[in-house]
């Protein structure tokens, strides 16, 4: 199974790492150049002549392939971050359709530390520079574009979840039994737009033969903790604990830093990623700073009927995921 995938195994894929050419290049700061930048958000995919191979090419490396890309190139410091941003929106509005990510409907997040206190109803994780543990997101994929790296940290892990269920079903097939069973995920605090409390999801599941991984435990630990959601089991916990050592596994994950002008695209139902501790310089236009963007695939797999709270649709190539806009 192409997506099956043990630690540096993947650096050595010829679906995972390339850098971008002068004609792909050319071509995005062609089509960046139209974008209106008061309205980033609001902007279509215009056609990106001659970048048809790219974008046919990383749309089938992501759901058939590794589930992992990273291209190098983008020319930050020659562009700036206006012209860079827009590239990067350019390049992800036709791979697939860009989601919300906020109450507020923001389609492109800016992943840099903010400051906000634990028990600020904004805070989340990529707003911060804590240490994230392994986990999916609310879309088929997911696309960083690193503006400048952090003084030091902020280093990326990946690991194949289909690798991490192999496992499991060898080493520990009681645990991954647990772990096929639903589990309370407690509403996002930024998550305003949804009227559901909690909802109840599997770790593993699958739909038509095809795999499917999702898993964000902070909202499981949330939900635990929370009166209006199911407590979880000693046997969940424990089968929780057991998932997140694997992934730790230096054998099964890879580690790597995003350097200015690096893209990295991830398939969340296939990879799990994290992100550890960072440290940034005093000066504020020198911190890390990272854009993200949602996407749904139109050649995405189908997931349980499960997920329709969550996703909204589970059909294959169905527009789904990313958190609804506030009403009012």
């Amino acid at each position: 199974m192409p997506a099956h995938w043990r630690g540096r195994e993947l650096f050595d894929r010829t679906d995972w790492g390339r850098r971008l050419g002068e004609t792909e290049l050319g071509g995005l700061r062609a089509v960046a150049r139209q974008a209106d930048p008061e309205r980033l958000a609001e902007h279509g995919p215009e056609a990106l002549a001659g970048l048809e191979p790219l974008i046919s090419g990383l749309q089938t490396e992501l759901e058939e392939g590794a589930g992992a890309v990273l291209l190098r190139g983008v020319p930050v410091a020659a562009w700036g971050e206006e012209i860079s941003t827009r590239a990067f929106w350019a390049l992800a509005s036709h791979l697939g359709t860009p989601l919300s990510q906020s109450a507020s409907g923001e389609r492109l997040f800016h992943v840099r530390d903010h400051g906000y206190a634990p028990n600020d109803p904004r805070y989340r994780g990529p707003s911060s520079s804590a240490r994230l543990s392994f986990h999916t997101d609310r879309c088929d994929v997911i696309a960083f574009c690193c503006l400048r790296a952090a003084d030091s940290g902020g280093e990326n892990y990946v690991v194949s979840s289909v690798a991490l269920y192999e496992a499991l079903r060898r080493e520990q097939p009681d645990v991954l039994t647990v772990l096929c069973e639903p589990f309370p995920y407690l509403r996002h605090t930024v998550d305003q737009g949804n009227a559901l409390p909690f909802c109840e999801l599997p770790v593993f599941s699958e739909r038509d033969g095809r795999f499917g991984a999702h898993f964000l435990r902070v909202l499981i630990d949330r939900a635990d903790r929370a009166p209006e959601a199911p407590s979880l089991t000693a046997r969940q916990r424990e089968a929780l604990d057991a998932l997140e050592t694997l992934a730790e596994d230096p054998a099964l994950h890879v580690r790597f830093r995003l350097e200015t002008g690096d893209i990295l695209l991830l398939n969340n139902w296939i990879t799990f990623h994290r992100r550890s501790a960072f440290i940034d310089q005093g000066v504020p236009n020198a911190r890390r700073h990272l854009l993200r963007i949602w996407l749904s695939m139109a050649n995405s797999r189908p997931i349980a009927e499960c997920f329709v709270d969550h996703f909204g649709a589970t059909a294959a190539g169905a527009l789904r995921g990313g958190m609804r806009p506030r009403a009012g």
